[in-house]
């Protein structure tokens, strides 16, 4: 076992992941060989959320080039266009959609609903925003949405000025009684169950009259290179974020200026795909692989090594080559939750067992991750347990059946790379993908094919 301590069907271009028929099932491909493809990607799906944010908040028009079009995009398109912003499609370069052109509202205005469907930065990100409108401003979601953790974001503008209306449930949905203004200033937030509550208040921090002193207050905090992200988002539009120790932050008052910005391809949805390379003993190239980046799936090209396979560089091309069998591994996720759905799926058709820590707070996401992971492995043979931060994956010869997505769109391309080696998976709802990846089925089915035409 290989040990590491690593901390560091046609759908609408916006998607829809709530199936009209939830029993609908997809046989998932099997491969019969190694594949050979090379794929290119929609964008990433944290840099358009963040990028739509700041430009809402802009000083200017901001273009955002190749973002991403998926229901997650949507959903915070039309949320900051509720409020007033204006966003048009305009033609772009990018192969998988319009660029979005991104105007401020002279006066953000409330007196709205925003559905943010299972979008967390929607639920997470615009509230804040909501603060420094006038009126009151609905949040809900999706059923399934409703029980994620919304406490954090909720008491932090409580204690900034900012009066929320929850009836006392700490979660969706809540109204956000905008007064035109947020006073800003010292705040405690407990992120411990997502980075987000701390992103979402850096975005809008320099807009708050005494701008932001954020001190997280829990134990640990997962999924730390999002915040990274959000700093350096934030810093290419001048504004400074100050840390002046760990786990607190400071941002000063001012304006955020407009910035035309390209939206790099989203790595965590590479994922998928290079797990197919790892699982078959085939090779998947990602075209437009940036040469530096805050995304997590950067962390990919060292992660997949463990498993046994290769990964080789040669301009914006990375390459995964896998190995004739993957190998088991010992993970510390904690920075990494959102691949985990892929790597465990790698590692239930490993040699050998493996464990993923680290990861206690992807309970939290669209579904409780661990336990699902655990349930749908399971369920076609395996041998997983649960611990209160990871799991312990034992490979076991694996038969057919059906693999349940929970409306989770990492659950359903976890089951499509077990798929690949096990004959007879039927996914639940694959078009649950549409959330950040409506394209998902046809690129699966193009990369068993032999490839897709590299991202313009």
């Amino acid at each position: 076992m290989l040990i590491s301590k690593y901390s560091a069907p046609d759908f609408d271009p916006y998607g829809d992941n709530r199936s009209d028929e939830p029993n609908t099932l997809w046989p998932a491909p099997v491969a019969d060989g190694p594949v050979s493809a090379t794929v290119a990607l929609p964008g990433s799906k944290s840099l358009t959320a963040r990028e739509l944010v700041l430009a809402a908040l802009a000083d200017a028009p901001s273009l955002l080039r190749a973002p991403l079009h998926s229901r997650d995009s949507a959903n915070m398109v039309e949320a900051l266009r509720a409020l007033g912003v204006g966003i048009d499609e305009k033609p772009g370069a990018g192969a998988f959609g319009a660029d979005f052109l991104v105007t401020p509202a002279e006066e953000l205005l409330g007196s709205t609903t925003i559905e943010c469907g299972q979008a967390g930065t929607v639920m997470r990100f615009v509230p804040p925003i909501a603060g420094l409108a006038l009126g009151p401003t609905m949040f809900d979601a999706d059923d399934s949405a409703r029980g994620r953790p919304m406490g954090a974001i909720i008491s932090a503008l409580r204690s900034l000025g900012v009066d929320v209306n929850d009836d006392g449930r700490g979660s969706l949905p809540f109204t956000v009684h905008g007064t035109g203004r947020v006073a800003g200033g010292p705040v405690e937030v407990d992120a411990s169950s997502s980075s987000q509550f701390v992103s979402a208040l850096l975005l809008s921090a320099s807009r708050f009259e005494n701008g932001l002193d954020l001190t997280h207050s829990g134990d640990r905090l997962p999924s730390l290179p999002h915040i990274e992200m959000t700093i350096a988002a934030l810093a290419a539009r001048g504004v400074t974020v100050e840390s002046p120790e760990t786990g607190r932050w400071i941002v000063a008052p001012g304006t955020i200026a407009a910035r035309d910005v390209d939206i790099e391809p989203d790595l965590s949805n590479a994922a998928p795909f290079l797990a197919a390379a790892v699982v078959t003993g085939g090779t998947v190239t990602i075209t437009g692989w940036p040469e530096s980046t805050t995304q997590v799936g950067a962390d990919l090209a060292e992660l997949l090594p463990l498993f046994g396979a290769t990964v080789t560089r040669e301009g914006d091309r990375l390459t995964v080559t896998g190995p004739d069998r993957p190998h088991g591994v010992q993970l510390d996720l904690s920075t990494g939750g959102e691949l985990a759905p892929a790597l465990v799926a790698i590692a239930a058709l490993a040699d050998g067992p493996s464990e993923i820590t680290g990861i206690g707070h992807i309970r939290h996401h669209e579904t409780d991750r661990l336990a699902a992971l655990a349930a749908e492995i399971n369920g076609l043979g395996g041998a997983v347990t649960e611990s209160e931060d990871g799991l312990r994956i034992d490979p076991q010869p694996l038969h057919g059946g059906v693999w349940r997505s929970y409306e989770d769109h990492r659950m359903a391309t976890a089951g499509a790379i077990v798929g690949l080696a096990v004959p007879g998976v039927e996914i639940e709802n694959v078009a649950t993908t549409a959330k950040t990846l409506p394209q998902f089925t046809q690129l699966w089915t193009g990369m068993l094919q032999g490839g897709i035409a590299p991202r313009d």
